[in-house]
């Protein structure tokens, strides 16, 4: 009888297999089964990052436009953020900011420190790219905002996840846009708000998808009405596209998911490489 070992002389061939063989096949063992409304409520974290580049930009528009004074839009990004700080907290009774160890105090110094810095530097902002054409500065603002979507952390493990990267490529864009404003009170209100957009308000996007999903499915739909009713005042078509493209992302996306799993075809048996689960540590010693 055919033995699969290698260490005894047997009358087969040496690629022999009786069908005993396929006996250990084993078929997608590792796959996972997704449901609908799991992945759908997933994709809200892509439809957040979309809005928010939305509404940045469109920010921007009506700002170059003149039809948004710097001070109106830094005050009502100023009330959005406290708003926002207490809720951050409200969310979770506080839980996480006696975990690390952060006073409200080190919060406030903090704020003060940026936005007196960014201040200070957005005359040199605001002459920063002088030198170079408007349209260069457009696609080099598009090609990092692009890349702020790509390597924006989504909440899956994968390499090419990086959110420094990610948040680097989103203020790099809107220091090249604010530098095309009218002047350096424009620059240094576009900027700040750069960052609560893309630093900020994914935090607590994050905090409500973990300890209220339901808020945090709320919030995502709201965010979503918003930014498509800001587009439409600029463009109306750009807003269909936007809204298609939304939905293509939040309800077809997760549906081919769901259809592909049924396909799914993965083999497991013994052509597959060993594997050594003994714990060799102390041949190392």
């Amino acid at each position: 009888r055919w033995q699969k070992v290698l260490y005894e002389r047997q009358p087969f061939p040496d690629n022999y297999v009786d069908q005993r063989f396929l006996e250990e096949l084993r078929k997608n063992v590792h796959a996972r089964r997704y449901r609908y409304r799991a992945v759908v409520f997933q994709s809200g974290a892509v439809v957040q990052q979309l809005c928010s580049v939305c509404v940045f930009v469109v920010t921007w528009w009506y700002m170059d436009a003149g039809m948004l004074s710097p001070q109106g839009l830094f005050g009502a990004a100023l009330v959005s953020s406290l708003l926002g700080y207490v809720l951050f907290d409200a969310v979770d009774g506080g839980a996480g900011r006696r975990e690390s160890g952060r006073t409200r105090w080190a919060d406030l110094k903090s704020t003060l420190v940026f936005a007196a810095f960014t201040y200070g530097f957005s005359p040199v902002l605001k002459t920063l790219t002088e030198s170079i054409s408007t349209d260069t500065i457009y696609a080099m603002s598009a090609l990092m905002l692009l890349g702020h979507l790509i390597f924006f952390d989504y909440g899956a493990n994968a390499a090419i996840v990086s959110s420094t990267l990610s948040l680097n490529m989103a203020i790099f864009a809107s220091v090249c846009l604010a530098s095309r404003l009218p002047r350096s009170l424009h620059a240094f209100v576009m900027v700040t708000f750069a960052m609560q957009i893309f630093a900020l308000w994914p935090m607590l996007q994050k905090k409500l998808k973990a300890r209220t999903p339901r808020c945090y499915v709320g919030v995502t739909v709201l965010f979503a009405l918003a930014a498509l009713a800001g587009l439409a005042t600029v463009s109306s078509v750009g807003a269909v596209l936007f809204a298609s493209l939304l939905l293509a992302i939040s309800c077809l996306c997760p549906y081919c998911l769901i259809r592909l799993q049924l396909l799914k075809d993965n083999i497991h048996g013994p052509w597959d490489e060993a594997e050594i689960k003994e714990d060799l540590s102390r041949f190392l010693m």
